[in-house]
């Protein structure tokens, strides 16, 4: 039997990278493609979440890329207007509930059906 505690005490938290890999293992119909680098996270033929040292990126809608980004420690994400990066200072309670919620978020909408974004309609003049 394997225990978790340390020899001076209770558990240490996961790192961020091992519980989103846990996560994973749960959810299932995930692929990880680790390049050494870059590990990322593919269900079906789309890339939803990575992980880059400390920094963690998610592909979600973007309703919840907007409230994600008024979060600590959260930016937008050089791959595109629905990816969001998480980088946190510290590994807290909070941003391990928030890196969780969003993988399972961005794992959700890479298994539904590919929806393109409305195109913006001009405004008609008065």
């Amino acid at each position: 039997m394997t225990d978790d505690r340390t020899r001076n005490g209770p558990a240490q938290p996961p790192s961020l990278a091992e519980a989103i890999d846990r996560l994973a293992d749960e959810l299932g119909d995930i692929h990880r493609h680790d390049s050494g680098v870059v590990v990322e996270y593919v269900r079906g033929a789309t890339v939803f979440a990575t992980c880059h040292g400390g920094s963690f990126g998610f592909r979600l809608r973007p309703e919840i890329a907007a409230a994600a980004l008024r979060t600590p420690d959260t930016t937008l994400s050089a791959r595109g207007h629905d990816w969001i990066s998480l980088q946190p200072h510290a590994v807290d309670a909070f941003a391990l509930d928030r890196a969780l919620a969003w993988f399972e978020s961005a794992w959700r909408r890479a298994g539904e059906p590919y929806q393109p974004l409305p195109l913006a309609t001009p405004a008609r003049p008065n």
